[in-house]
């Protein structure tokens, strides 16, 4: 896959991320903070002297808020479609799975509910390599129905 050039926001924002993540963003926080303390005396603690940490931190979080979301939402969409490509390329996995992030609250509460159920079946099985996605349940289900048509038709 051809890797697309970045918008200059993209990099800007990407470099800002991973910045304000390292050790080193956080040991300039805190000596800021710190000289802030140390400096109230001096200013003997006034309204501007208030003002001034409470208007840069407010705006430092407003755009970090927004930072941090568009890094979440970039890092959960890769995630997502690393996910979607092991579904995929699993032979035992079941497909439907692919894309189940679009469902909603309520449709991911009843493959919650099933996955569940599987996870019961699993415990009681003795072979831990038996399959038990939705797929393979479907299949033993269809292979259950034969069975009784087979044998009470006769």
């Amino acid at each position: 896959m051809e890797k697309k050039k970045e918008s200059f926001f993209e990099k800007i924002a990407t470099k800002i991320t991973c910045w304000t993540g390292s050790s080193a963003a956080f040991g300039i926080a805190l000596t800021i903070v710190i000289i802030w303390g140390i400096s109230g005396p001096i200013f003997k603690y006034s309204d501007t002297w208030q003002l001034v940490i409470n208007t840069g931190t407010t705006i430092i979080t407003f755009m970090m808020v927004f930072l941090i979301q568009k890094s979440q939402n970039k890092d959960s969409k890769a995630i997502q479609l690393k996910l979607n490509e092991l579904i995929a390329a699993s032979r035992h996995a079941s497909n439907r799975m692919v894309d189940i992030e679009d469902l909603t609250e309520q449709e991911l509460d009843v493959l919650h509910k099933y996955y569940q159920k599987l996870s019961d079946i699993s415990e009681e099985d003795d072979d831990i390599h038996n399959s038990h996605s939705i797929d393979a349940a479907t299949n033993l289900e269809k292979e259950k129905i034969e069975h009784r048509k087979k044998y009470h038709n006769d």
